[in-house]
């Protein structure tokens, strides 16, 4: 069959024809995918720059999971420290209670010796505190300076209780124990009464006074037996009793060892359900802090990744959990009576409940730490968390700008290939019709 041969204008706008074709096969395929790099034949650099790009951020978006679970993991700890710290608050109200209601069972050394005895007539009746005060306590006990009983007028000097001289470099000293507690303090050579008084009160276990009949009377702040012994004490602080001098400070016995008084508070036999019950709550909390199998609270460990790298290159945090329990925390239990365990408070006793009020807070100081700590490791994780979206979507739009296509570009370019195609089939025809022309010459 022999061949069709085209005029060579025919053929020029047939091939122009041709290409627009096949250009607008291209944008409109463009338009339909929404990219203009399909595949690596598009553009090979763009194409697999964007399918590692496009790698990188599916790696992060699937880390976002694991962060997005530690930051409710650290926050359910941190609110569980939160609900902690409320019971613990809660648990001091409870021992404020305690010591609001006066205890039954504070120890009492009563005296029964008159202080400021002299005789009938001096010093005068109703001064007998102001007397007993004002006396000396070292050196022979006795009247005004010796003054005749019927003149004595001058009552500025009273005399002495009668305590015995220390000899050497040893001084005069008092020695009080409340339980394990012992406080001791010197006496100067002139000490009073009042001084005595004084040093007493300032022991911090027990408190002292004068009545107006001149006896002497120590009272333990707390509940622990009293003891209380007059005496010599070296440079060195070591004490040594001397029973005849005790004696005379309270007219009966010796050393007085070992006081207690028996006794309790109903009003605080019954916070001690109520204090325990607190503190098992504790326990019982933290327990239930976890979330997706995780307790920080339990001594769990949480691991969060914050990036697609191994070996060296991977980020990660690790969050060390505590065991948090109110016997870890140092929270002892209240008993009604002796305790029976070291870290346990006997609710009767003031010197424990003042024990324990200054445990809680110290407990409440560790529980903020605690809470510091995990609050740093949640502002850690979610700057971490904020940038992971961030670098995702950076990473999602540099791929896109490489293989998308732009959808107004793309629409314009059509259009104007559309005109082409119709501009090239107008010239198409006309070359047909200059080829029709040469058939008029064998009309």
């Amino acid at each position: 069959m022999a061949n069709t041969i085209l005029s060579s204008g025919v053929r020029n706008n047939l091939l122009t024809l041709q290409q627009t074709t096949a250009q607008q096969s291209v944008i409109q395929n463009r338009l339909a995918t929404g990219r203009k790099v399909n595949s690596a034949i598009d553009n090979p650099v763009n194409y697999f720059t964007s399918l590692n790009l496009n790698d990188r951020a599916d790696q992060l978006t699937g880390l976002l999971d694991g962060i997005s679970n530690g930051i409710q993991t650290i926050q359910a700890a941190s609110k569980g420290i939160d609900s902690i710290t409320n019971l613990v608050k809660s648990l001091q109200s409870t021992i404020k209670q305690a010591q609001n209601d006066a205890a039954a069972n504070r120890p009492k050394i009563a005296g029964t010796a008159d202080l400021g005895a002299g005789n009938a007539t001096f010093p005068p009746a109703g001064s007998k505190l102001d007397v007993a005060l004002n006396k000396k306590l070292i050196g022979t006990a006795g009247l005004a300076q010796g003054d005749d009983p019927a003149t004595a007028g001058d009552q500025s000097s009273v005399g002495n209780v009668g305590l015995t001289a220390a000899t050497g470099t040893d001084s005069n000293a008092i020695q009080i124990k409340a339980g394990t507690t012992v406080y001791t303090f010197n006496l100067a050579a002139g000490a009073t009464v009042r001084d005595l008084v004084n040093g007493i009160n300032g022991s911090g276990i027990a408190t002292a006074s004068v009545g107006n009949d001149g006896k002497l009377t120590v009272t333990g702040t707390g509940s622990d037996p009293l003891t209380i012994a007059a005496g010599t004490a070296t440079t060195a602080g070591v004490f040594s009793p001397v029973t005849t001098d005790t004696d005379k400070l309270f007219g009966t016995g010796t050393v007085i060892a070992g006081v207690t008084a028996a006794g309790t508070s109903s009003v605080r036999s019954t916070l001690v359900k109520q204090f325990n019950d607190l503190r098992d709550q504790i326990d019982g909390l933290a327990r239930d802090a976890g979330f997706n199998g995780i307790n920080l609270l339990g001594g769990d460990l949480l691991s969060i990744t914050f990036n697609e790298k191994t070996g060296a290159n991977k980020n990660k945090l690790d969050v060390q959990g505590q065991t948090i329990t109110s016997a870890n925390l140092g929270i002892g239990m209240a008993v009604d009576g002796t305790t029976t365990s070291a870290g346990d408070y006997n609710i009767q006793n003031d010197n424990d409940l003042n024990k324990a009020a200054d445990g809680l807070t110290n407990v409440l100081t560790s529980l903020r730490a605690i809470s510091s700590t995990l609050g740093s490791q949640l502002s850690v994780v979610q700057t971490r968390q904020d940038f992971t979206k961030n670098l995702v979507n950076t990473l999602t739009v540099g791929a896109d700008n490489l293989v998308l296509a732009d959808p107004n570009e793309e629409g314009a370019k059509l259009l104007a290939l559309n005109t082409r195609q119709q501009l090239s089939q107008t010239a198409l025809s006309l070359a047909n019709q200059a080829d029709q022309g040469v058939l008029r010459l064998f009309g």
